[in-house]
Order: structure tokens, then C-alpha cells, then sequence
């Protein structure tokens, strides 16, 4: 398994836009890409502006997929003036669960 994991912090009067393209996206890969199995976001509690990303996908080849597909290139588009600061992006491979225990779930 392949995990995104990012941080965003975006500019407050941008943010209703920014999450709607960004949920568009989310929805999107969930529901129609293969091999992408979790796509989280979450608000920072102290900065609601802050947001993070959990992303699972099977492997790096998925992930790569997800950056090519019509949605993700939307919302990169969109959003791309948006940032109040640098996305900060951490990429790596899943301890736990595994791919066998994600199958168990019903997720994979």
C-alpha cells in the first residue's frame, strides 16, 4: 500500500472554493479509480485553514494514475493560486494495515 500523507494551509477566503473542487476530487477518485482506497480530508483544529490529506492507493502505480486522471488535473488547476503556503507532502508505505487486511475490510 502507498500513502500521501499532505499538509495545506490555504487562503481563508479562498476556502469554501478550495474545499468544494478539493471534495469534488476526493469523491471522484473514491468512487471510479481503481486502486485508490481511502482519500481523508481533515481540518486542522486549530487552524481551520490547515487541511490534511490521507491518501491510500495500492502502490505507486495507482498513485501515478490518480495524478493523470481529468479530476486531479481539474482541481490542481483550480486551486493552484489558492495556497497561503508551500504544500508539504510525505509519501511512504503502509505498515499497518496490509493490503491482505484491507481485502478483509471489504476496502481493496
Amino acid at each position: 500500500m502507498y500513502v500521501v500523507i499532505a499538509t495545506l494551509r490555504i487562503k481563508p477566503e479562498r476556502r469554501e472554493d478550495f474545499l468544494a473542487a478539493l471534495l469534488d476530487d476526493a469523491r471522484v477518485s473514491i468512487e471510479i479509480e481503481p486502486g485508490v482506497y481511502r482519500f481523508d480530508v481533515t481540518a486542522d483544529e486549530a487552524d481551520p485553514n490547515r487541511l490534511h490529506l490521507y491518501e491510500v492507493y495500492e502502490d505507486q502505480a495507482a498513485h501515478q494514475r490518480h495524478k493523470e486522471t481529468p479530476h486531479f488535473l481539474r482541481w490542481r488547476d483550480t486551486v493552484a493560486d489558492w495556497y497561503a503556503e508551500p504544500l508539504r507532502v510525505s509519501r511512504g508505505h503502509s505498515i499497518f494495515p496490509s493490503l491482505a487486511a484491507w481485502r478483509r475490510q471489504g476496502n481493496a
